[in-house]
């Protein structure tokens, strides 16, 4: 599918789903792909096989995962496959997809948010009760995961992967639940923690954050609304300011009971930048902030343009500070994730280009300087995501590549661009061509091999 699709516009353009999968060998690049660079830069988003444009939403089309792998010097193959679920094996007349099932799975299992590795595995994810889909290393569905059995409820779209132990953490929330479930995942792929934290609503909470003391909860007003499908729209949330703000900080090791709560002007978060403790006891959040969503447009998060804001929050007081520290409207934040829930420098956002839904420019946030370096795309081409790319395990924080999959209108194609990150504007180390579109979607990852 492409073009218009009667008006919805998360089925137009490069919004819209591509017709097969898609594989590619030996791509041709531009400029010199770094040795060091050996694994693969992966990226998912929806894909709907059978969407209704009347009423189809942006995040609940299937998934479909995007991939390219690098090494020696050389993008060795693109490759384009669904993240299977029982819609689309019926679909394409597929055997069925392997695991185990949960009573509140979400329709038909998707997983279409994020991509990540995870002792030794690739996993597709998503919010809101679904379980992770274990991908092999050709992007291929093997089956749902519970983590060996060890995950009591769903998954989220966005752990936390803690630099010092390797281990994720994770928020999860379900619309079958009226409290949140902080989960830890080891090192060997099993739960070893859960802590049930009660919530007055049953609220969406797409992602979370983590210091060296805290995990971070967020308890914001977009509510599970079941008035919303009776009014016939598929994605059952809807803004309510009246339900109030407030961030939860839980002690890593702590008890629900525990949670020390610190109330924030009424607002969404889909994705916090980085958090970390400070000297003096406070608290940084620094997040993309959105004024509202799905309070008109209730086919995506279309109703305001995020800012980049910071958060510093007194657990003693209960008091958070907010300011702005970009006011650009900008998206999809990411940093060096060896500086996960530590103190960093150097923060990457995707940038609109005046009212467009799209991303025209790659922001550099210096967040100790207070400055900013800002990529613009030419005319027609748009960027997704960044992903930062140490390039060794002890190089320094800005010492690497940004790479981000891109999208040019004028031939309807999509390439990879491989940046020097200490030169954000600068010509690329490299652009490898893909073989056609990767449609506009959520999140990413580089998995080293």
């Amino acid at each position: 599918m492409d073009g218009s699709a009667d008006g919805n516009p998360y089925l137009s353009g490069n919004f819209a789903p591509i017709a097969d999968e898609r594989s590619a060998e030996a791509l041709p690049v531009e400029g010199a792909i770094p040795e060091a660079l050996d694994g693969r830069l992966l990226r998912i988003g929806p894909n709907p096989v059978a969407p209704d444009p009347s009423s189809h939403h942006w995040f609940l089309g299937n998934g479909m995962v995007h991939g390219v792998r690098l090494r020696g010097g050389r993008a060795e193959w693109y490759r384009s496959r669904y993240v299977r679920d029982d819609e689309v094996v019926e679909a394409r007349g597929w055997p069925a997809v392997a695991g185990p099932r949960r009573a509140e799975q979400l329709g038909p299992g998707v997983a279409n948010t994020n991509i990540i590795g995870h002792a030794g595995k690739l996993l597709a994810v998503v919010e809101a009760g679904n379980l992770p889909v274990e991908l092999d290393m050709d992007l291929e569905t093997v089956g749902r995961s519970d983590f060996g059995g060890t995950l009591p409820g769903g998954f989220t779209a966005h752990p936390k992967r803690d630099p010092s132990t390797g281990e994720l953490h994770a928020c999860v929330y379900s619309p079958a639940w009226h409290h949140l479930q902080y989960v830890v995942v080891g090192t060997d792929g099993r739960v070893r923690r859960t802590v049930d934290v009660a919530t007055p609503g049953q609220p969406m909470v797409h992602d979370c954050a983590l210091t060296a003391r805290y995990f971070i909860l967020l308890d914001l007003p977009v509510l599970f609304d079941l008035e919303v499908i009776a009014q016939g729209f598929q994605f059952p949330f809807k803004w309510h300011p009246e339900y109030g703000a407030r961030v939860g900080l839980l002690p890593r090791e702590g008890s629900a009971d525990q949670v020390i709560w610190c109330e924030v002007e009424p607002c969404a978060v889909f994705h916090p930048m980085n958090a970390y403790d400070r000297a003096d006891g406070n608290v940084v959040l620094d997040v993309a902030r959105h004024d509202k969503v799905f309070d008109s447009d209730m086919l995506g998060p279309g109703d305001s343009r995020p800012t980049l804001d910071r958060w510093v929050i007194d657990p003693r007081s209960g008091k958070v500070r907010e300011h702005r520290l970009d006011d650009r409207p900008q998206e999809f934040p990411r940093h060096d994730e060896r500086r996960v829930g530590l103190p960093y420098r150097y923060g990457y956002t995707a940038a609109a280009r005046g009212g467009e839904m799209t991303f025209g420019a790659l922001i550099k946030h210096d967040l100790e300087q207070g400055t900013r370096e800002s990529r613009e795309a030419p005319a027609g081409v748009s960027f997704m995501e960044p992903v930062f790319v140490p390039a060794s395990d002890g190089a320094a924080e800005d010492e690497g590549w940004v790479m981000v999959y891109t999208y040019d209108a004028a031939r309807n194609g999509s390439d990879v661009l491989i940046l020097d990150a200490r030169d954000l504007t600068g010509d690329p180390v490299a652009t490898v061509r893909l073989p056609g579109r990767v449609p506009y979607g959520f999140h990413g990852n580089w998995v080293p091999a």
